[in-house]
């Protein structure tokens, strides 16, 4: 599979699977570390990216992604708690 044309799932249909985990009991904070890059990972994707510019897109395009999910997994958990404001 060539990086540049790799397809996403819908940033909802993730989110509503971490939803699903999470109206299963899983811990949020388990959750949103396992959606958000860890720091560690993100470091050596960025020493690989400052050495091919076309992985550098499919950082940031991953990173977004991420990010999006993240959003909306978060937005799911807040109307469902009735939590007034973000995760940290």
């Amino acid at each position: 599979m060539e990086w540049t044309n790799y397809s996403f799932a819908e940033p909802q249909d993730e989110a509503a699977f971490f939803y699903g985990l999470f109206l299963r009991g899983h811990p949020i904070q388990k959750l949103r570390e396992d959606i958000d890059v860890p720091a560690h990972v993100l470091a050596q994707w960025q020493r690989l990216a400052d050495h091919d510019p076309v992985y550098q897109g499919t950082v940031a395009r991953i990173l977004a992604y991420r990010k999006h999910v993240l959003a909306i997994f978060d937005s799911l958990i807040f109307k469902e708690i009735g939590f007034p404001h973000r995760l940290q």
